[in-house]
Parts: C-alpha cells; structure tokens; sequence
C-alpha cells in the first residue's frame, strides 16, 4: 500500500503549547521542517522536550523494528535458497483409475509405483512413473468415488515426458485407441520433434524426443494472467529459479520455464501467459503440484513474507504427514510435504 504524506499546517504551529498527544506526530514533523530553535515560542518548556525525546525514541525503535522485518525475511528469502527441494509429484483427478491405469502403463510405459484405497474417504489414488518416487516424479492419480468426470478448463496446459522415439510411442497411442492432437513433427523455428496426445479424461501430454533423458516426466505447463508476478511469486515463494523466459508472437504468448536444476534433467514448472488473457477458468480436474521440503514451517513464513497465501500448515488431519499448502496469484496450488515424512511414507 502506498504511502502517504500529511503537511501540518503551518499557522497551527505557533499553538504548541496546548497541543494534544493526537496531534503531537503533526506538530513534531512541522519542527522538523522549521528551522532554529527561535521558532519555538518562549514557554515550550519541558513538557514539550520530553515528548520530543519520546518522539525520538519512537523513532529509532520504528527504524529498528524495520530492520529487523527486513532481515527476518532476508534470512526466509534466503533459506529457501538453501532448503533441500524437488518436486515430488503432480495430482490430478480421473474418471476411472483402472482405464487410468491401462493408458499409462501399456501406452506411455509407466510403471504402477504404489496405490492407496481410503474407503472412509471415498477415494482411491494411485502413483506412476519412470523411477522411484525418492528419486523422480511421479503423477498421482486420484479417483473419487462415483465421480466419472471432471472440468478440466482453460487454465491447465498439459504434461511433459521426455522419451528417445516419440514416433513409436504415438503409434502404441494410436493402437490402443489413444487421442493424438499432434503428430510427431520438429516445433517452429526449432530442431526439437514432438507430438501431442491425450489421456481418457482429456489431460494433454505434450511428447519430447530427448535422449538421454534422466527425468522423464520433465514438465506441468500452467496458465497465468500475470507472468512477472507469477514469476516472482514462484522464485521467493516456492524456490524455484528462472530458467528462461521466451516470447512467442506467433502463438501470441509469452513463456517461462522454472525449476531446481536444468531443464534437460529435472523435471520444471513452465507459465504461460497469452496476450490480453488475465484470468483462467481452472476446473476442478487438476489439483497441484506437490514439493519436499526440509521444514513446512520455515516454508510457510517464507511464502506469508513473499505475499502468499497459506491454506495449510502442519500434520494433516488424521495422518503425521506434515504439510503446507498454498496458492499462487492465481489460484494453483502448491503442497509442501516434509522430506522425513514422504520417505517415511514410501516404506
């Protein structure tokens, strides 16, 4: 909020003597203007310099405590640099986690790393991926019972998976009866082939060709109104580093790609921004995005000093999985897990 200024008045000032501890901040700042002490009329006395001490002393416990706010969040800011942080997986609803299940595995090669069935709860998910859960991300599938589908909206870009043959994999796809949106082919004004495909419920997965590639699972593209905010928002907030940010005309967009590490070996965040849109409708198929971190609390007060929101902090109810969740500008959320608590959650 921006600041304003009071200009006292300046033929008030010859009335100090029978000033009100109100008006004594307006009255201290009109002497601060004046000069000479000759202004001051002759019956000032001590009652007025000792409010001037205590306005001084005010004065130097504001300018502290100024500093010591801005070092608190230099020291977050700072920590979150430091803290240990990958991202884990990405949830999202399905329709049928069996069909789910079927695409991922025959027509993308995933393999099923754990499932969980939560009866009391009404829901069932399951995780899959290329490789251990302690050392890559995953996808979380989550199916709600009942439910066969879901609004996937405007917001949620697709999925990223690098692989050494997207051609082959397209034609599993299109086997097996798979949605194909784009066929294999090098992208415009590049040397880079891929191809995009589509799952049961609609999600799109936009195929690499990248070999070798150590994260498969190498992207979740999201929709935002206000790149520079969400930029900053992700970088103090969430960690993550600006890798590169890229305008398209052609597409009438502008992109960034976010991560821990490179591009080309870890799995990134990559905002999108199109000319002239500032808002999104989101649905209600994706959920968020989930990292570990060393210390959910320390995440939480970093991400309140970088003006996120929280909507979560601590043990989840009924489980000792302690978390904090939040969301960003625009509404994507974003779930910290504690490191100790997912590896004790992967035994």
């Amino acid at each position: 909020m921006a600041s304003s200024t009071i200009r006292p008045s300046l033929s008030s000032f010859n009335k100090l003597p029978s000033f009100s501890s109100r008006n004594l901040s307006q009255r201290l700042s009109l002497f601060h203007l004046r000069s000479g002490v000759r202004l001051l009329p002759h019956n000032f006395g001590l009652k007025a310099s000792r409010f001037l001490r205590n306005d001084s002393r005010c004065m130097r416990v504001m300018a502290s405590r100024n500093m010591s706010q801005s070092a608190t969040q230099e020291n977050a800011l700072d920590w979150v640099k430091q803290d240990k942080r990958r991202m884990l997986h990405v949830v999202y609803r399905v329709g049928d986690l069996d069909k789910s299940i079927k695409f991922y595995t025959e027509g993308l090669g995933m393999k099923v790393l754990r499932k969980r069935d939560r009866p009391e709860e009404r829901y069932m998910n399951a995780f899959l991926g290329y490789g251990p859960e302690d050392a890559h991300f995953s996808v979380e599938l989550t199916y709600n019972y009942g439910i066969e589908t879901y609004d996937i909206g405007t917001g949620f870009g697709h999925f990223g998976i690098a692989m050494d043959d997207i051609s082959r994999v397209v034609d599993i796809v299109r086997a097996k009866g798979g949605t194909i949106t784009r066929e294999p082919g090098p992208v415009n004004g590049g040397n880079s082939n891929i191809a995009v495909i589509e799952d049961p419920d609609g999600y799109k997965f936009e195929l690499l060709e990248r070999s070798p590639c150590p994260e498969p699972l190498c992207k979740v593209m999201l929709r935002v109104g206000d790149l520079d905010r969400s930029i900053k928002f992700y970088e103090k907030a969430v960690g993550l580093e600006l890798l590169r940010k890229q305008d398209n005309p052609e597409f009438k967009c502008t992109v960034a790609i976010m991560g821990y590490g490179p591009e080309e070996k870890s799995t990134v965040l990559e905002l999108t921004s199109d000319y002239g849109v500032t808002t999104y409708d989101k649905g209600d198929a994706y959920a968020q995005i989930t990292i570990g971190t060393d210390d959910v609390y320390k995440t939480a007060e970093a991400i309140k000093l970088a003006g996120g929101k929280i909507t979560h902090a601590g043990p989840v109810p009924g489980y000792k999985t302690k978390i904090t969740s939040c969301v960003d500008p625009d509404g994507w959320k974003t779930v910290f897990v504690d490191n100790h608590d997912f590896r004790k959650d992967l035994e």
